[in-house]
């Protein structure tokens, strides 16, 4: 151990000696751990941020949308036509088993006025029950409610953003009026904020109105009574499985699709969703991370040529050390020691970097991350094994020279 100890003294007066080389070696292997840290912690805190949006809307919740189309031999995309109606969502609440919840709504985005402001937003006419399958509370006043769909009553539920963009500080807003394509609407509540999603969008930006309402007097539709989407919310999420075949089987019914014809909707549930998302997010990640490694490799590459020409600087040195008894083992310990300490100082300030990268993106950006310590200690013993890799051969070469030429070597 006291020989290890001296080992390891003597390869840090080594290092000592030219800092500004050292550091020039280290840089690579800074750089290449830092990154890898820094996009581990940005893969898992947006898989996490998935998962929280998923989670918000429920596990057992389920959405369908207009699927494709084919009208007079020309196909349309997913959503060109919407195929989906008001009868449609009655129906799924009525005759499916195992759903608890059925909401239907349809959007635009248009000017909302308020005297001398104006602000372009999401308008959304939708049902009552927006608030407990979206599980978005109310901050200020009360959602419209049934009756208020049954007579189409002009009221309006406005996210936060839009508050904030009509209204002053301290101003009074329930009870107030804006309008929307010249239709006079009442504010009767205000929803609870829930920030920027995970791909940046404003949540908070939108306004909420009954579904009669926005489709009679403020958005007006081609063919009444068509929806842009359908929620639905099961009693448990075990029921998904089985209600996703009764719906495909029930709408197919009340759109007369012919058994060879395809869905002219498409059912996704929270979980199809998520995996789709963490699937990106894991892809993005791997390929961050591969090019993260190559800078690992050259800080490789750079430690094991910085040592091949301190083998050869220190020639004489290593022919002294020799002659006094020194033993293969001790010379090969000794340039080993070097590179791994070099990859372990390197190391250790990458993670460091990478942890004030990942900080750094939350509190400027707003992107979330997470700093996972078993990728943190994964990196840094990557780095070491970086150091043992790339420094075996020139601690090798070094051991192999023969003591009487390297000491008579000019």
């Amino acid at each position: 151990m006291s020989f290890l100890w001296l080992t390891i003294l003597s390869a840090l007066r080594i290092l000592r000696r030219n800092p500004l080389r050292a550091g020039l070696t280290m840089l690579g292997i800074i750089i290449g751990i830092g990154a890898v840290v820094a996009m581990v912690s940005l893969g898992q805190g947006a898989t996490a941020s998935v998962q929280a949006e998923i989670s918000s809307l429920g596990t057992n919740v389920m959405i369908i949308i207009p699927g494709a189309t084919t009208v007079g031999g020309v196909r349309g995309g997913l959503g060109s036509i919407s195929t989906l109606t008001v009868d449609d969502a009655d129906d799924i609440e009525k005759k499916v088993g195992s759903v608890s919840m059925v909401m239907y709504s349809t959007r635009a985005v248009l000017q909302v006025i308020r005297e001398n402001k104006n602000w372009s937003t999401i308008v959304f006419g939708t049902t009552p029950v927006f608030p407990e399958i979206r599980s978005w509370p109310i901050a200020q006043g009360n959602f419209f409610t049934q009756s208020d769909l049954d007579s189409a009553a002009k009221v309006v539920v406005l996210g936060k953003t839009v508050a904030q963009n009509l209204f002053e500080p301290g101003e009074e807003i329930l009870g107030s009026q804006i309008r929307i394509r010249n239709v006079p609407l009442r504010v009767i509540g205000v929803l609870a904020p829930k920030g920027q999603s995970m791909t940046g969008q404003d949540q908070d930006d939108f306004v909420v109105l009954p579904f009669s309402t926005a489709e009679r007097k403020v958005l007006g539709t081609r063919f009444l009574g068509t929806v842009g989407i359908i929620i639905v919310a099961t009693q448990t999420r075990q029921d998904i499985p089985v209600v996703v075949d009764d719906i495909k089987d029930l709408l197919r019914a009340r759109h007369h699709l012919h058994p060879s014809e395809e869905d002219d909707f498409t059912i996704r549930t929270m979980e199809d969703i998520a995996k789709t998302i963490a699937g990106t997010s894991r892809t993005m990640m791997l390929m961050l991370m591969g090019i993260a490694s190559i800078s690992l490799i050259v800080g490789g590459i750079g430690i094991m040529n910085i040592l091949l020409v301190s083998v050869t600087e220190r020639t004489r040195e290593i022919g002294l050390r020799m002659a006094v008894g020194a033993k293969r083992a001790h010379i090969l310990l000794q340039f080993l020691i070097e590179a791994i300490i070099m990859t372990a100082i390197g190391g250790a300030l990458g993670v460091a970097a990478g942890i004030g990268v990942a900080r750094l993106l939350t509190t400027m950006i707003g992107w979330p991350t997470i700093i996972n310590t078993q990728a943190v200690a994964a990196a840094f013993f990557f780095s070491l094994v970086v150091g043992v890799f790339f420094g075996l051969y020139p601690a090798n070469k070094a051991s192999k020279l023969n003591p009487i030429e390297a000491l008579r070597y000019e």
